[in-house]
């Protein structure tokens, strides 16, 4: 697990990289959809990333994800400085 932070000219960039099984194929689009979970539906709402992407939008910057199945997901969350 890792939380990096960096300045690159007017932005703030953000990287959260965990270790854990990755978001499968087909998935990472869905990711910042309102109520897209991959947990059983008393487990929980879908809602986090969703509010946190809206967020980011509004304040004029933009979250990216990148994942490796089996591997890890990262956050990339670029915003204005």
């Amino acid at each position: 697990d890792a939380v990096k932070t960096k300045k690159i000219n007017n932005l703030i960039e953000i990287k959260i990289r965990d270790n854990g099984t990755g978001i499968p194929e087909g998935m990472a689009d869905k990711v910042f959809q309102s109520f897209f979970t991959t947990k059983p539906t008393v487990e929980g709402t879908g809602l986090g990333l969703s509010l946190s992407y809206e967020i980011v939008e509004a304040d004029g910057g933009k979250i990216i994800v990148n994942s490796v199945p089996g591997s890890y997901t990262e956050f990339v969350i670029h915003i204005p400085a």
